[in-house]
């Protein structure tokens, strides 16, 4: 799907979208069809009853009896007829729904991770739900709607031709008139759909972050100006609105009236010709005439007010595609697969300039890390260390220069094979909405009871775990809101250490602990780092001591390397952080 996706033709896409669901979609729309079928053959059945009733010499009263049979017969078939109409719409729109929010799942699980600084969650979240949804009510427009509405002027002109073919003359003469107006309407109506989407987008991202920044809020007394913010935003959501509900009235109401004036206009020339005997009237085709009209009109009202929502569709199949059309995808593809890693890196003259700006985040890389050598990185804020962990993860790449990995350009190697040997614990640490057993077990499969209950021994995790009410499968509320910071962080060190990873990063992992948590959490860690090969960032120098090597980093470079002892003699930025922490 991600490779027949194009946003600029968003008909072409609609249809790639049902590709596999063609006969589904097509038994939805026979069916759709025949349930219709009444408003289409009514008009003659009725006129057939008026020139039985205005004329009985002329007719039998079987004839009554007989179009009365058929309109009752054609009426009841509607229950069946739409029944069936929509499974078989269901069965396809329900697949198409699946099929395009899995592909946006496996697209978003491949972008960078620059996407997600530049797009907020709230948007991300209105186009899997509300532009998907958008989408299959586009469905019903395109697939239902409209081919009811041509096949009911094509029924109406034809039938009109068989009993006053002279008529048609004043049908074909309102086509001209709908056309102008779906046109003059036609842009703005897109143009007003697209900024009450963004504004949705907007809403929805701000509402996310207001959520997020309740404690906050409620701590320093803001709810007035949170509310005010918040306003702000609904307020230019109503606006939006506004305007495209009154583009949306103007179409509607200037479509209704003009065709309704020609219905009018109908009926009296229709009458008028029925009264003077011209070209062969009878009442019955007066009725036959402005009923026939009445569908054409109102498939023509039924197209323009149905014209907003399909803008409304195509716009939803843009805003998809701005992520399944993003170029900002990690390439992992047909690049070799690792089996094994052992922890060896070498960063060779690596630089690193993010694209917003002209300034390199990191100058000069250059080091050698050994197999299960522990690295701590330090220096002030803006330094380059949490650029310097992205280029190890794997998040980023570095614009000139190369890291080998167990001597192998990571360039060239498939990253989501080797973050199978990787294990991040952070300082905000990142739990969802399960039991403990799930979140320490997240991401791993074919693991044992046993090594479960082992992780979360060397993560001191099993003493607070098991004075829980249900043990491991008591459940931690959203991003674990029920647990301490402490036992959060303590959860992360499990879920890395059931991993068994080779290579382990640790973000600030204990800047937002309390000194006695500290201590809990460093006695985990040193489980955790044991025969593995450890980055380390960190503010307090306390926790870096035992390092293998301390790089110190100032300005995107590394300005001193060494042990904690050796630079503590140096008396350089080490040496001075050092000292202001003391």
């Amino acid at each position: 799907m991600e490779q027949r996706y194009r946003g600029d033709r968003p008909l072409r896409t609609l249809l790639a979208l049902y590709q596999s669901d063609t006969k589904n979609l097509g038994l939805s729309l026979l069916f759709y069809l025949i349930k219709n079928s009444p408003e289409w053959i009514r008009p003659v059945l009725v006129a057939n009853i008026v020139d039985i009733i205005s004329a009985p010499t002329q007719h039998e009263l079987s004839d009554l009896w007989l179009n009365g049979i058929v309109l009752a017969v054609l009426v009841a078939q509607n229950v069946p007829t739409h029944i069936l109409h929509v499974r078989f719409m269901s069965a396809a729109t329900r697949h198409m729904e699946y099929n395009l929010r899995s592909a946006m799942t496996r697209q978003l699980q491949e972008l960078s991770i620059g996407f997600y600084h530049q797009n907020s969650k709230g948007a991300l979240q209105t186009k899997i739900t509300r532009d998907v949804e958008s989408i299959q009510d586009l469905t019903r427009y395109v697939f239902q709607l409209l081919p009811s509405a041509v096949l009911t002027i094509g029924v109406a002109l034809v039938a009109t031709a068989f009993r006053a073919p002279w008529f048609l003359i004043f049908f074909i003469g309102t086509v001209p008139v709908a056309a102008s107006l779906v046109r003059s309407l036609r842009a703005p109506i897109r143009r007003r759909n697209r900024a009450f989407r963004q504004q949705i987008e907007h809403m929805s991202a701000r509402m996310i972050e207001m959520i997020q920044l309740i404690p906050v809020t409620r701590a320093h007394g803001a709810e007035q100006a949170e509310i005010e913010r918040i306003d702000e935003r609904l307020s230019s959501v109503r606006q939006a609105a506004i305007q495209l509900d009154a583009i949306n009235a103007v179409a509607a109401s200037s479509s209704w009236v003009t065709l309704r004036l020609f219905n009018g206009a109908c009926l009296v020339l229709s009458a008028w010709l029925a009264y003077t005997g011209k070209l062969n009237i009878t009442v019955g085709d007066v009725v036959l005439l402005t009923g026939y009209f009445d569908s054409l009109t109102g498939a023509i009202v039924q197209i323009m007010m149905v014209l907003p929502q399909i803008g409304r569709g195509y716009d939803a199949i843009r805003s998809v595609s701005e992520i399944l059309e993003s170029p900002d995808v990690e390439e992992n593809q047909g690049k070799r697969a690792i089996a094994s890693v052992k922890g060896e890196f070498v960063f060779d003259d690596v630089h690193f300039h993010y694209s917003a700006s002209d300034q390199h985040a990191l100058h000069d890389i250059s080091l050698h890390v050994c197999p299960g050598e522990t690295i701590a990185v330090v220096g002030p804020s803006g330094a380059g260390k949490s650029t310097l962990l992205s280029l190890i993860v794997g998040f980023l790449r570095p614009t000139q220069g190369r890291i080998l990995l167990d001597g192998q350009d990571m360039a060239e190697l498939d990253l989501r094979t080797y973050r199978q040997f990787v294990s991040v614990v952070a300082q905000e640490t990142i739990l969802f909405q399960g039991t403990v057993r799930e979140n320490v077990m997240y991401g791993t499969q074919d693991i044992q009871e046993e090594q479960l209950q082992q992780s979360i021994a060397d993560a001191n995790a099993l003493e607070f775990i098991e004075s829980m009410p249900d043990g491991l499968d008591t459940r931690i509320g959203e991003e674990g809101m029920k647990l301490s910071g402490g036992q959060r962080q303590r959860l992360a060190i499990a879920r890395a250490l059931i991993r068994n990873p080779r290579v382990l990063i640790l973000d600030e992992a204990t800047s937002a602990l309390d000194t006695a948590t500290e201590l809990q959490i460093q006695e985990a860690l040193e489980h955790l780092m044991q025969g593995r090969t450890t980055f380390v960032v960190a503010h307090r120098l306390s926790t870096v001591r035992k390092a293998s090597r301390i790089i110190v980093m100032e300005q995107g470079r590394i300005v001193e390397i060494g042990n904690h002892d050796t630079l503590l003699n140096q008396s350089g930025l080490y040496a001075h952080l050092h000292t202001l922490q003391v």
